[in-house]
């Protein structure tokens, strides 16, 4: 009979923590406590049918706010950085850069998710998903509806990011799993910072 009321009270101690143990709270968590970070990624991007259409490695880094930087190594080069203000996209293969305000470029997008100053309920629909591949997932659809996503979702395992999940307007599916992660690194100022290469064509604002 001891062990049987030791069992219950260590039940009820625990069913606390269990109800937090989910995608919304592990994402708050991280809103909430991620100064900065830095992974490796593996992004894999499939068309409507299920057909892989491109798959890149590279690594990312973020300051927030809304400093971010994104290093796609292979099997091409490009980076998207924003210093705060501007996004800047930069494709080596093109030779092209393109520039956008931070305020346009980033709103409900889901780098908002990552490195934004807004409350994620001010621009993002919260929802506890199943969950899967030993994940805690969270559904974090746009309230914007001109971002070109129309759905996205962050997977986490221990209050740690894993998994990013994007479906955008033409129902093409991007994944991209992290690695190596890194929780509030200290990160040079310069790594946001850019200044388009001599001779490469600049776009946009």
């Amino acid at each position: 009979m001891h062990k049987f009321k030791t069992v219950i009270l260590a039940c009820l101690l625990l069913m606390p923590l269990l109800a937090r143990a989910d995608g919304t709270s592990s994402l708050k968590n991280f809103y909430d406590k991620t100064l900065s970070m830095r992974a490796d990624f593996h992004q894999i991007v499939t068309d409507r049918k299920g057909q892989k259409i491109q798959e890149v490695y590279g690594k990312m880094q973020l300051k927030r706010p809304n400093k971010f930087r994104w290093d796609y190594n292979k099997p091409f080069e490009q980076q998207i950085i924003s210093d705060g203000k501007k996004v800047w996209l930069y494709d080596t293969e093109l030779a092209q850069v393109t520039v956008r305000e931070l305020s346009k470029a980033i709103g409900s997008s889901p780098a908002a998710l990552l490195a934004g100053e807004d409350g994620l309920d001010k621009n993002f629909k919260l929802m506890n998903v199943s969950r899967e591949d030993n994940l805690d997932w969270v559904s974090t659809n746009p309230k914007d509806k001109d971002t070109g996503f129309d759905k996205i979702s962050l997977g986490f395992k221990d209050n740690v990011l894993q998994e990013m999940n994007m479906v955008d307007s033409f129902g093409h599916q991007t994944k991209i799993v992290f690695s190596k992660f890194e929780h509030n690194p200290v990160i040079e100022a310069k790594t946001f910072l850019f200044q388009p290469p001599k001779g490469v064509d600049v776009v946009g604002e």
